[in-house]
């Protein structure tokens, strides 16, 4: 953008000729702070373009190994998360909605500031929220299974819970492949509301 009016400049300096001096005096001052913010964004870009250029291109961190206890409770529901301790298949599913919540959040910032449309930021917005405290649901799960399980404190279950979360989040990268991460959740979650309601006591929202 800065480059296309430097070259405007360039190519029409006869309109740039105002007939008073007066006016002459106020189009100057006027056209050397439009300067001014032209050079500024050309070299923005170029500068941002340059760093772009050098820093590597980002790699997938390889999946933490996972900390398992005999203490642990584990997953008799049949599918992806039978076998697994209860704390794991919850901090994997609170990692998928986590991420659902940042790409919806990304979305919502889309509609509100740079393309506004109201009736897409209130759908957007809505579902950030549900995303999110479906998140902290089965964040909440997780850390009481490894606080009652192995008894240790609040800030030890989720320094465990916390990387193995953070490695699913990490691997997805749109919103579809986080639906798709999430889509036996609720049912897991259901699950242990069954079997262990101290740990799973929350209502989950529909997240879609």
């Amino acid at each position: 953008m800065g480059r296309e009016v430097l070259n405007w400049f360039i190519l029409n300096p006869a309109n740039l000729a105002p007939k008073s001096p007066e006016m002459r005096r106020t189009t100057a001052a006027k056209l050397v702070l439009i300067l001014v913010a032209a050079l500024v964004a050309v070299s923005v870009n170029a500068q941002t373009r340059h760093r772009r250029e050098r820093e590597p291109k980002e790699t997938e961190r390889p999946a933490p190994a996972v900390s398992i206890d005999k203490r642990d409770t584990m997953v008799t529901l049949p599918g992806a998360f039978a076998g697994k301790p209860y704390w794991l298949a919850l901090a994997q599913c609170g990692g998928a909605y986590f991420k659902l919540n940042v790409l919806y959040t990304a979305l919502a910032v889309q509609a509100r500031a740079v393309k506004p449309d109201p009736k897409l930021n209130t759908e957007y917005t809505r579902k950030l929220n549900d995303a999110i405290k479906t998140a902290t649901a089965f964040f909440t799960g997780a850390e009481r299974f490894l606080m009652t399980d192995r008894g240790i404190e609040r800030i030890d279950a989720v320094l465990i819970y916390n990387e193995q979360s953070r490695a699913v989040a990490d691997r997805i990268k749109t919103i579809d492949a986080a639906l798709n991460a999430a889509k036996t959740c609720p049912a897991l979650y259901q699950a242990c509301q069954d079997a262990h309601a101290k740990a799973c006591s929350e209502s989950l929202a529909p997240v879609g």
